[in-house]
């Protein structure tokens, strides 16, 4: 390239490669967010300032380490960066920089292409399991109509409480083992139909996305309903998240609508990073055979499916008997540490934590993670 041989840049091409760099908890890139001021472009020398939400020392060693990366990636590594990182003003933070639940670090899409491969459970677990490591923990359940939530986690006769909140009357999340917890679920009778048509199921989300009390969280967990659909169009409009989940079962017809969900998150107007991919009923291991496993659905087909598609794999989840159990029982299989259900469940959450920590270090949806370990 041009500038490599003179050995000079333009500022632009300077913001353009900066512009693949995201703020991890403002969600968007940080040329977008008007997070950077070049201070010098000087032959081989380029100076820039670069303004982070987080003040933390680790977050800041981060983001200097992500603009360098980028910068060496697109220009080339004959440029020296001077990167001065300092944080956002108490000012501009309560500006528009994030207006939708700005208490919120992560928000987690847990999504799948098709019904009944295990969504609900992964998101239950999900969110029940990062409480139990002590993270502030939220759990929306937003399958408007098929909402699991309630049973899931012991809910089912509960209603949540309204709260009064600078003049507003709030709706206050139900909370559960540690996890804060919304659902349509807590507003229709146990085997009332919810026939809603696209908007009113959309109204309905966002009430309880921007008429709730949920205060400062962790993590934010979406239980999305299957497909791709209305309620997945507004929920990324309407919220900056983090990254999506993908849950699939082994079988090619659960595969094939799973890379639909995937594709879903890739394109240019969604634009949201995949986490990693779960693969749920892996193997079927009767309660009576604690070491056998019979494929029933075939073998590591989502497993495949995320190293061809260049997404992390998070994990594999068998089909025993004590997961059933635990949903069945409103007790996540994640708080019962002791079982073979919560080791396998205690690798996917591990994997969700390193995933998430490279995330400032890729950028778009599909592309792996490097060999590096960042500290949160």
């Amino acid at each position: 390239m041009w500038f490599r041989k003179n050995m000079s840049v333009s500022k632009q091409a300077v913001l353009d490669a900066l512009s693949n760099v995201v703020e991890p908890e403002l969600k968007r890139d940080i040329v977008s967010l008007n997070l950077v001021t070049i201070r010098e472009v000087t032959g081989s020398h380029i100076a820039i300032t670069v303004k982070v939400s987080n003040p933390a020392m680790h977050s800041r060693m981060r983001m200097r380490e992500a603009c360098e990366f980028a910068i060496h990636r697109v220009l080339g590594r004959e440029f020296t960066v001077d990167t001065e990182v300092v944080a956002i003003s108490g000012d501009e933070r309560q500006g528009e920089l994030r207006k939708v639940l700005p208490g919120v670090k992560h928000i987690i899409a847990v999504a799948s292409g098709k019904g009944g491969v295990g969504k609900s459970t992964v998101a239950s677990n999900l969110a029940a399991g990062l409480a139990r490591k002590g993270y502030a923990v939220g759990l929306l359940d937003a399958d408007i109509y098929g909402p699991s939530a309630p049973v899931m986690f012991d809910l089912v006769h509960e209603k949540p409480n309204l709260v009064q909140l600078d003049g507003r009357q709030l709706l206050e999340p139900i909370t559960q083992y540690g996890v804060k917890v919304l659902s349509i679920g807590f507003f229709t009778e146990v085997n009332q139909a919810v026939v809603w048509r696209g908007p009113m199921a959309t109204k309905a989300l966002n009430q309880m996305i921007n008429d709730a009390h949920w205060g400062p969280l962790d993590y934010m967990i979406l239980d999305l309903p299957p497909g791709t659909g209305d309620v997945h169009l507004s929920i990324v409009q309407a919220l900056p998240l983090t990254g999506a989940v993908i849950v699939s079962t082994p079988q090619e017809v659960a595969l094939a609508d799973a890379r639909k969900g995937v594709a879903m998150f890739q394109l240019p107007a969604v634009n949201v990073p995949i986490i990693g991919m779960v693969e749920n009923m892996a193997w079927f291991t009767p309660k009576e055979l604690p070491d056998a496993r019979y494929y029933l659905f075939g073998r590591d087909g989502a497993k495949n499916l995320s190293a061809n598609l260049g997404v992390p794999f998070l994990g594999q989840l068998p089909l025993i008997q004590g997961i059933r159990e635990a949903g069945d029982a409103g007790r996540p299989a994640a708080l019962q540490e002791e079982t073979a259900a919560g080791a396998f469940i205690d690798e996917i959450l591990s994997n969700f934590e390193r995933e998430i920590r490279m995330l400032p270090f890729r950028k778009g949806p599909a592309q792996p993670a490097e060999s590096m370990n960042p500290q949160v």
